[in-house]
């Protein structure tokens, strides 16, 4: 059977490239949403190798990958996670109520979204930091039920440092499964995953396309583009430590972004050439050498002031202040999703280990987004409450409001209480 333009059958017989991203997507999704356990295992065989009897790992296994990983790495784990534990907690919400003097009674009350489902990438990588920085805004917000999905590697297996991280972090249920078909198990559900009510976490196009298809159905973060750097830089800055954090976004994708902006010349110079003498030390050098040449910038402003224009307008993930004083410039930073002062304050200590979130707009929407936090697990309800003499005060100007609009059944639903009073 086909569904929409493209068949299971078809996906699985035609190579990836040949295919439209959001053709493929359509199809797995339909394929999840009939099929549930057997497509998610049929395609686990597919795309990861994975021979599954089950898809849901087990405590067994959580507790043998808890012992697999180094004792030393579990307690930077830890460590991480109280980091992130002690910043998220100051972002949560409190109700509020007005109560005013004819007995009127208004207000807003804060809830823990149920059910988070939470994609953590697989493949040649493992994320255990996207695991903590996804995973504990979600429980300090009070979710009831948090649950992975990543992929298996070809033994079936979750890499042991994500189901330590998982289990550091309190995640309640995790899943052998990738891609957009993941997405799709937790936007619908299927005879093992449980539907949820909102998807968070970074993925490749595929996981990207099927987290805009099932908009709508569940919530989401955000579509997230290919990662990204701009360092602001002054002429007294260390042109190896800039080049270090420009390379630390490029070895991430061969679609990365890393700018430099600088009122130096001399400074943009001995960067470019600290950037081929540090590229040719990267075990990543293809990946690093294809984002600096492709997407990579050094930009030359007249002063520092165009500096700081040029940055809002990028509206970058991530922005560094290498100067003296970054405090002096923070409030001039209006786009920009999180930001590193100073000079000793390199991107990857958000990354992993200072306690801001990791998940950050990309693509300029550091203009109007902001990084994932307690808020994007929580929702806000209103209520309100009037009184019999409440609403004769103000019932003939609802009314009023009403048929100047058109909607006279408005208008009827408040006069038709003010007649009993009469």
């Amino acid at each position: 059977m086909k569904y929409g333009a493209i068949s299971p059958e078809e996906i699985f017989a035609r190579n990836e490239s040949e295919l439209n991203v959001a053709d493929v997507v359509e199809g797995i999704i339909r394929d999840v949403r009939q099929n549930g356990d057997a497509a998610l295992i049929a395609y686990a065989k597919k795309f990861d190798k994975a021979d599954l009897t089950s898809l849901e790992v087990t405590e067994t296994e959580m507790e043998e990958a808890f012992a697999a990983v180094e004792p030393e790495f579990v307690e930077i784990l830890k460590e991480a996670a109280e980091n992130i534990r002690t910043f998220h907690q100051q972002q949560l919400r409190q109700g509020f109520r007005i109560e005013k003097e004819n007995g009127v009674v208004m207000g807003q009350k804060i809830t823990p979204i149920e059910k988070a489902g939470l994609y953590v990438p697989g493949g040649t990588a493992a994320y255990p930091s996207t695991v903590l920085m996804d995973s504990i805004p979600a429980k300090i917000a009070g979710c009831k039920q948090l649950c992975i999905a990543t992929p298996p590697s070809a033994d079936g297996k979750i890499n042991p440092v994500i189901l330590a991280a998982a289990k550091i972090a309190g995640v309640d249920r995790i899943f052998k499964m990738g891609g957009a078909q993941a997405i799709a198990a937790l936007a619908y559900g299927t005879q093992t995953v449980p539907k949820v009510d909102k998807i968070v976490g970074p993925g490749n196009a595929f996981v990207a396309e099927a987290k805009r298809q099932v908009f709508g159905r569940v919530s989401i973060d955000m579509i997230a583009g290919p990662s990204e750097i701009l360092v602001i830089a002054d002429g007294k800055s260390n042109p190896a430590y800039v080049a270090a954090d420009l390379l630390s976004q490029a070895e991430h994708d061969k679609m990365a972004s890393a700018v430099l902006v600088t009122d130096s010349e001399e400074l943009a110079q001995a960067v470019a050439q600290e950037i081929e003498n540090q590229l040719k030390q990267l075990p990543r050098e293809d990946i690093a050498r294809t984002s600096i040449e492709n997407n990579g910038k050094i930009i030359i402003a007249q002063d520092f002031e165009d500096v700081l224009k040029v940055a809002n307008e990028i509206a970058p993930e991530h922005l560094e202040l290498c100067v003296d004083n970054p405090f002096d410039y923070l409030d001039k930073i209006e786009n920009a999703g999180s930001i590193f002062m100073g000079r000793y304050c390199p991107e990857a200590l958000g990354d992993y280990f200072a306690g801001p979130n990791h998940t950050l707009p990309t693509s300029g929407t550091a203009r109007f987004s902001s990084p994932l936090s307690v808020d994007d697990f929580i929702k806000k309800t209103q209520f309100t409450y009037f009184t019999q003499e409440a609403l004769s005060q103000v019932g003939e100007k609802v009314a009023f409001f009403a048929e100047k609009e058109g909607l006279s059944a408005h208008a009827k639903s408040a006069v038709i209480r003010l007649e009993e009073t009469l």
